[in-house]
């Protein structure tokens, strides 16, 4: 066995990850820019936790979106950092709710109102095609399913795909798949073309 050299961290020695090192644009695969719960496990909570604690926690970890399921860990629906927000807490309290006994489930987007992208079609899919086909839906977040499986098999989220492609947008506040489309058609302005003019 041989002896490797240990060298000292230098001040400028920064955290690298595999995002520093991808050059990703609207024209690569789609399977670059969803969260893979074959790889990384998905986040979820219980649909009786409640409200109040998960908007808080929500806030404090930085996570915008978690998966609800019920005791026996069947998935119920999704649950948004913006849906639990305490604008829409404060909502619930004025219509005369306690504000203590809210739960997840009074604010999820149940499982039956959810769209989804096959995963067979995103792994087909350039990342231009799936902001395309969420533009219309208005959203910030969208299911990928494996069909097959009947499982779902990860997400998709406007702001890490904004991030991914180093748009100029704030990703400490919520943007649709519109908002992005928006930037991107603003920094992909097609170029006039000018036609040869005939010489004679």
């Amino acid at each position: 066995m041989k002896k490797l050299a240990l060298y000292p961290v230098e001040k400028i020695d920064e955290l690298t990850s595999p995002e520093a090192h991808e050059d990703i644009s609207i024209l690569s695969s789609a399977v670059n820019i969803f969260t893979d719960f074959k790889k990384v496990t998905p986040l979820v909570i219980e649909s009786n936790a409640s409200a109040v604690e998960v908007e808080s926690l929500m806030q404090k970890s930085h996570v915008r979106l978690k998966l609800v399921v019920n005791h026996k860990n069947e998935f119920l629906g999704l649950i948004s950092f913006e849906s639990l927000h305490n604008q829409e807490i404060l909502k619930r309290v004025a219509e005369g709710h306690q504000r203590e006994q809210l739960k997840v489930i009074d604010f999820m987007i149940p499982k039956d109102q959810l769209k989804a992208i096959d995963y067979d079609d995103l792994s087909y899919a350039k990342i231009g095609d799936v902001i395309e086909t969420l533009k219309s839906a208005g959203q910030q977040h969208c299911l990928v399913l494996d069909r097959q499986q009947h499982a779902i098999r990860g997400v998709l989220s406007a702001n890490d795909i904004a991030r991914r492609l180093k748009l100029a947008v704030d990703v400490s506040t919520p943007n649709s798949f519109a908002a992005i489309f928006d930037v991107i058609s603003k920094i992909q302005q097609p170029a006039v073309l000018k036609t040869p003019q005939p010489h004679f």
